[in-house]
């Protein structure tokens, strides 16, 4: 179902790449969203077809290729001013960026592009299928997950460095 994202060089690339502050990268964030969506789908009692379509939506949903946090995007950012540089910004972009990378390399169908494509909402368009529902509370709560336990982790080390 999904052996071929996963043994791709550009997915593999994912676990270089930060997430979520801590010691979190895309590629793990990637799959316990991937993970979380599969278990929604489930859940949810969507069709066969519709559950594989979400767990390789859901792998590939941060699949944009570049790291937002690098010189070279923060260049790219320099020729935005005002509010075209806010709709520029990475958390409202990447995932039509992903949704446009990840076809081009696995092929995916409408309704995934779609589905990655708004991920992101309310950032982004409106989710407008039950596979884009499912990725967006998915990585919302995967999302919630890593940041919370991102802040735990600085929080800690804020205490042994004055204990």
């Amino acid at each position: 179902m999904t052996e071929d994202i996963l043994s791709h060089p550009l997915f593999l690339e994912l676990r270089e790449q930060p997430h979520h502050g801590g010691e979190n990268s895309l590629y793990i964030h990637s799959l316990a969203t991937a993970e979380c969506a599969y278990r929604m789908a489930r859940r949810f009692h969507m069709k066969e077809s519709r559950v594989r379509a979400v767990t390789r939506a859901a792998l590939l949903h941060d699949f944009f290729g570049y790291s937002w946090q690098s010189e070279e995007h923060r260049r790219f950012m320099r020729h935005y001013k005002g509010w075209n540089r806010v709709k520029h910004m990475h958390a409202f972009i990447h995932g039509a960026l992903a949704a446009r990378r990840a076809d081009r390399v696995f092929g995916l169908d409408e309704r995934q592009r779609s589905a990655i494509a708004s991920h992101m909402f309310p950032l982004a368009p409106f989710p407008r299928n039950s596979e884009a529902w499912v990725i967006t509370l998915a990585d919302k709560y995967v999302a919630s997950k890593e940041v919370s336990a991102a802040v735990g982790w600085h929080i800690r080390r804020f205490y042994q460095k004055i204990a």
